[in-house]
């Protein structure tokens, strides 16, 4: 399985418009449903006189975690068209919100889903889309004596690192990408006094 997916650097917006009705999705990078939920209610706040916001998103490498969600739309008419454009762009660790501003025409279920569907792809199509690697931090610990044999290691694998602690005891944190983890969990079984993923 391949360690490497697709997401957004950074956040982008698309608009609709149809009967006077406006479709704004908001687009962006996630890594955890705290995250999602932070900003929902943000754009709650800050959309307050919007009719409806509606999202969908995706997180982890083969997107495992998702929920798409109508808010109060028609069953099936929002939340759906929009993680169907994110699973059209084979996105992952992504959040699309799309705000309504009701016109006072209604748009019936095929208008909606339209409405959220080309609103949701104009903003991915305004999305920078960037490669991620899939991976978990490891906290280690060592001692002093096998820092030579564990920053080889690190190197060897090139490892990202942060939290370096050298004293006596050392620890530091380290990101393995999922297709080293093996190799990982090998090369520091004997050399480490523990290796804890976080």
């Amino acid at each position: 399985m391949s360690d490497i997916y697709k997401s957004i650097s950074s956040p982008a917006e698309g608009l609709f418009k149809d009967n006077g009705s406006r479709f704004i999705a908001l687009a962006y990078p996630v890594e955890d449903e705290a995250q999602v939920r932070g900003i929902v209610a943000s754009l709650k706040k800050e959309y307050h006189d919007a009719r409806h916001h509606c999202y969908a998103y995706r997180i982890g490498a083969a997107g495992e975690a998702w929920r798409a969600n109508d808010d109060g739309e028609p069953s099936g008419s929002a939340g759906r068209p929009i993680l169907g454009q994110i699973d059209s762009a084979g996105l992952s660790d992504i959040l699309v919100v799309v705000v309504r501003y009701f016109g006072g025409i209604k748009l019936g279920i095929p208008g909606l889903i339209r409405a959220y569907k080309t609103s949701t792809a104009d903003a991915l199509a305004n999305a920078t889309v960037t490669e991620k690697i899939a991976g978990r931090w490891y906290r280690i610990g060592f001692s002093y004596d096998s820092m030579q044999q564990v920053m080889k290691a690190v190197k060897d694998l090139d490892l990202p690192q942060r939290a370096r602690e050298f004293g006596a005891e050392c620890t530091m944190e380290v990101r393995v990408r999922r297709s080293l983890e093996e190799d990982f969990l090998e090369r520091t079984d004997t050399i480490c006094t523990f290796v804890d993923s976080l």
